[in-house]
């Protein structure tokens, strides 16, 4: 039952990763895994058997959230913009006061209240004025392979960071469309068995990916280091993350022209998501 309920879980990651503007680390502290996930990626070697079988069923739901459960989302955010949104708002303020635990009773002060608040205004001032890049096309050849690795560091580290949208970066770079275009293609080239395709796109993927593992495990003994040394003041920057992080999902939603049928259905699937969050942290 709890590896599937971790399945569940790692799907939610995988989902929010997928998505602009919503992060898969908030997801992660939302849920109660945060510590658990880079704990077990930077003692990957040190304790392989107890990281991999804690981390595999967070892997299967995230390789099903991105691949699969991405393509229903994106139908959802399209037609069903507020609610889906509002969904994943509850998601994240489900897990809040699990968060709050984290620094309930230890001494807190005014340099807590600003890291607080600057890490807050920092999200808010990215997505305000990151905008979108010009759109890159995928190329082979080792200078676009670089560049691909590259994206990958970048893009995994904020996928890691709590607040912080790692889909959001690569449509500020210009390689969202091209690389989930890239990742489409490569399961319909794999499920159809064109192997000359798979390979030409592997070109692209494989520096993607590597750039992605390197910085996963790169900003996961970073926050690490920073919650052994600095706890209290590491947990109120990622409060700060996670408390701007429903501000920067609405910031791109028309909401002084919702219908009351819109707004009451969002206030439900946030309810839901809000129940959802707390059932999974328990």
């Amino acid at each position: 039952m709890k590896f599937i309920k971790d399945i569940l879980k790692g799907a939610v990651i995988g989902v929010a990763n997928a998505i602009p503007g919503v992060s898969g680390g908030t997801m992660m502290v939302s849920m109660g895994i945060y510590d658990d996930i880079i704990y077990c990626i930077t003692h990957l070697f040190k304790q392989l058997k107890k990281s991999i079988q804690i981390l595999l069923p967070y892997i299967i739901g995230m390789a099903v959230g991105i691949v699969g459960l991405a393509f229903v989302i994106g139908y959802l955010l399209e037609h069903f913009e507020f609610q889906t949104k509002m969904t994943f708002i509850g998601l994240i303020l489900g897990g809040v006061p699990l968060l709050l635990g984290k620094i309930k009773g230890k001494k807190k002060g005014l340099p807590h209240a600003i890291v607080f608040l600057l890490f807050f205004v920092a999200i808010i001032a990215m997505q305000y004025f990151g905008g979108e890049g010009k759109e890159v096309s995928l190329t082979l050849g080792i200078i676009p392979a670089i560049l691909l690795f590259v994206v990958g560091v970048i893009a995994s580290a904020t996928m890691v960071i709590p607040g912080v949208s790692g889909s959001m970066m690569l449509m500020i770079l210009g390689y969202y469309n091209p690389i989930m275009n890239a990742v489409q293609d490569f399961v319909t080239a794999l499920a159809s068995a064109n192997m000359s395709k798979v390979l030409v796109l592997c070109g692209s993927l494989i520096p993607f990916g590597l750039g992605v593992v390197i910085g996963i495990f790169a900003i996961a003994k970073l926050i690490e280091v920073l919650l052994s040394k600095q706890e209290t003041i590491t947990y109120s920057a990622i409060l700060g993350l996670v408390a701007a992080s429903p501000v920067v999902i609405l910031m791109e939603t028309d909401l002084l022209h919702l219908s009351a049928v819109t707004v009451i259905t969002g206030v439900v699937f946030f309810a839901v998501g809000a129940v959802f969050a707390s059932k999974l942290a328990d």
